[in-house]
């Protein structure tokens, strides 16, 4: 936050509302140029603050009904890196954490019912060598979701 400005925030704000505002808009909710506004996102963006501009799917919407959290126990810790590769290869895992604790990989897991869940757990999940156990907890919906308050 050291090395940001009040229009820093304020352009981050607008963009939290909808992330497809035009830089005019912008400038004009802001009583800014376009100029300016343009030159602050391609910073922001140089800075890696603003990593990109992406939809926010509702997954329910598009019929992936359960989620899961799921803490993975690895045979070996420092072989994390492998199995991040071959976790970043199956769609339903959405995210992907490095955590203290019980479990080495804190992951969400997306699935459309049960079964599904089953399979990506137990057909694919599983499947990785260097995985020694999973544990995981069905999520039964999400009260809120939302960046970082600025």
């Amino acid at each position: 936050m050291d090395n940001l400005d009040e229009f820093d925030i304020q352009i981050l704000k607008q963009l939290e509302l909808d992330g497809r505002m035009p830089y005019s808009a912008i400038a004009t909710a802001l009583g800014v140029s376009n100029t300016m506004v343009h030159q602050r996102i391609s910073r922001l963006t140089e800075q890696g603050i603003l990593t990109g501009i992406k939809p926010v799917l509702d997954e329910k919407q598009l019929g992936y009904d359960w989620g899961a959290f799921t803490g993975l126990t690895l045979e070996k810790d420092y072989d994390s890196s492998r199995i991040i590769e071959e976790l970043k290869k199956i769609p339903e895992v959405t995210e992907c954490y490095y955590i203290t604790g019980t479990y080495t990989l804190y992951l969400k897991i997306m699935a459309k019912d049960h079964a599904h869940m089953r399979q990506v757990l137990y057909g694919k999940i599983d499947n990785i060598p260097g995985i020694a156990k999973t544990d995981s907890i069905i999520e039964l919906g999400c009260a809120f979701k939302r960046n970082i308050i600025l």
